[in-house]
């Protein structure tokens, strides 16, 4: 048997590993996490990461791209009502004064100094990974590419209406983000080329509702996509595979997505027509299989479905992507409190328990 981290960068090179590698980090469920590990109420929450990495580990992962933590005891979401009625207070004018506020790309270009930090970067990379222990740290990083949308900072109403009256000011929110992504992006590539990073990284942006798009593609074509490439040019350059998280519909952007570099995908709702079975069928724009993390759906199966659903759903997946796409398993979103432990526990044991 290969232990963890040979059997994740075995499928990240696009090849068979003894099973498909499992990836966890998205258990936002502190009540699983105490039934899993046996500590208390309070002990969770005296280290929400601890507890959430030790869950991991009774579970069974090869990896995690994170590990969640609630924003406050109590709770399970990583946002509270009181940020999000600061974003909804957001006018117009106030994102535009944030807008003008911001320094030019060119200032945030010059301001950077890479070495110092990569010293940061890598120092806390290095004592993520010397407490996941076998586990590999696998990084998720939603920093590392321009931004396209801005809701998360003003609101759907301010940042949208923003973008539909002002788009030649908005430009420059995405262009200094743009700045910082490739930053962060070069940081990456050079922990990959020293052997400090595993070669596979999921970003992303949720620029899609269930019903398409949240903004026009002639915009993204026109303002996004090319400083989408620019950024990830570091990491694609460093053989990086790049996931990128696709909730709700993606098809409309897709073939924009992939052409900017990227190697796979994560995500797949397919009640928005995000359905593997045609997905696994993609080629990246080298001509290569796609990496495929997922594709355990929170919306319907493991949220809704019986442990034997569960596992049918590890073997479909392996069918499918047999001999067509790379298969490291993940769920779709974040398993929150409502799914039942029972299908948290079949699951990851159904992936456990299968060979190629």
């Amino acid at each position: 048997m290969m232990d963890k981290k040979t059997r994740l960068a075995t499928a990240f090179d696009l090849e068979l590993p003894d099973r498909p590698p499992i990836l966890g980090g998205w258990l936002a469920a502190p009540n699983h996490i105490q039934t899993l590990t046996g500590c208390s109420e309070d002990d969770y929450w005296s280290d929400p990461f601890h507890w959430g990495l030790e869950a991991e580990r009774v579970l069974g992962s090869d990896g995690v791209v994170t590990i969640f933590e609630p924003l406050a005891r109590g709770s399970y979401r990583c946002v509270d009502g009181q940020t999000l009625e600061m974003r909804a207070a957001y006018t117009v004018d106030a994102v535009l004064d944030e807008i003008r506020s911001m320094p030019e790309p060119d200032e945030v270009e010059d301001q950077f100094d890479e070495e110092l930090a990569y010293a940061e970067f890598v120092a806390d990379f290095k004592a993520k990974q010397a407490q996941c222990g076998d586990i590999l740290w696998c990084l998720a990083d939603w920093r590392m590419i321009p931004k396209a949308l801005w809701y998360h900072e003003f609101g759907y109403e301010g940042a949208l209406t923003t973008l539909a009256l002002y788009p030649d000011v908005y430009r420059k929110l995405i262009q200094v983000s743009a700045v910082r992504g490739r930053q962060r992006a070069m940081l990456h590539a050079r922990a990959i080329r020293e052997g400090i990073h595993p070669r596979a990284i999921l970003t992303g942006e949720d620029l899609c509702s269930q019903q398409g798009p949240m903004v026009s593609p002639d915009f993204l074509q026109r303002e996004y996509f090319h400083l989408l490439e620019y950024a990830l040019e570091p990491l694609v350059e460093a053989g990086a595979k790049i996931v990128w998280h696709c909730d709700g519909d993606y098809r409309p952007l897709l073939d924009d997505v992939m052409a900017c570099g990227i190697g796979g995908l994560q995500g797949f709702q397919r009640e928005c027509g995000m359905d593997l079975t045609w997905i696994v069928e993609r080629r990246t724009r080298s001509g290569d299989p796609l990496w495929i993390f997922g594709p355990m759906t929170v919306t319907t199966t493991l949220r809704f479905g019986t442990p034997a659903d569960v596992r049918d759903n590890v073997t479909w997946a392996m069918d499918l992507c047999r001999d067509k796409a790379s298969l490291v398993f993940f769920t779709s979103n974040t398993i929150n409190p409502d799914v039942p432990l029972e299908n948290v526990q079949a699951y990851w044991r159904a992936v456990l328990a299968s060979a190629w």
